[in-house]
């Protein structure tokens, strides 16, 4: 009973281990990523990067423990959301006339399937912060109202979609800077 007793808690222990430094299951439970990611997909979270403090390309998508203003408004400190990033350290973004500007020039491609019905006053993330939105900009809990997101709230990155099956395979975040 022991002889196989013992090479299942090693798996279990791998599996716990993975799940808690490597990468882990996320659902998403609201429509502020839409059209990119839909409700109740299943995604996975690859958190080495952040764990390592790599830096993250523009439109990775990340996952993240609730900002402050957010926890002092009732949400759980253990819950996850998932954004966008929109903005780097030293980046300064704003919206426009219905658009997403960054350092001073309108974003050709921002994620966003129609125009965005809020203005946002300039906006720069200093270092150790990113700025956030969601791709359904107009219904989001995002960086255009809370601020820039501390580096120290990040979970990790969404890098692959495994349900539905219909839409299995890696997330989009390749943005080119502009």
């Amino acid at each position: 009973m022991r002889r196989q007793l013992l090479p299942l808690l090693a798996w279990v222990a791998l599996a716990l281990l993975l799940r808690w430094a490597v990468i882990e299951p996320r659902w998403i439970p609201s429509g502020s990523m839409l059209p990119a990611l839909q409700l109740n997909d299943r995604v996975l979270v690859e958190k080495v990067r952040v764990r390592l403090h790599r830096p993250l390309p523009l439109g990775s998508v990340v996952v993240f423990h609730p900002p402050a203003l957010l926890q002092e408004a009732g949400y759980d400190p253990s819950s996850a959301l998932i954004k966008r990033v929109v903005g780097l350290p030293g980046d300064r973004i704003e919206v426009r006339d219905g658009r997403l500007v960054r350092n001073g020039e309108a974003v050709a491609h921002d994620w966003n399937a129609e125009p965005i019905n809020y203005s946002l006053e300039p906006l720069t993330a200093d270092a150790g912060q990113l700025l956030v939105l969601g791709d359904n900009r107009n219904a989001s809990l995002d960086s255009h109202l809370w601020g820039a997101l501390s580096d120290e709230q990040l979970i990790g990155t969404a890098v692959w979609r495994y349900w539905p099956l219909g839409r299995f395979g890696p997330i989009s975040s390749a943005w080119a800077r502009r």
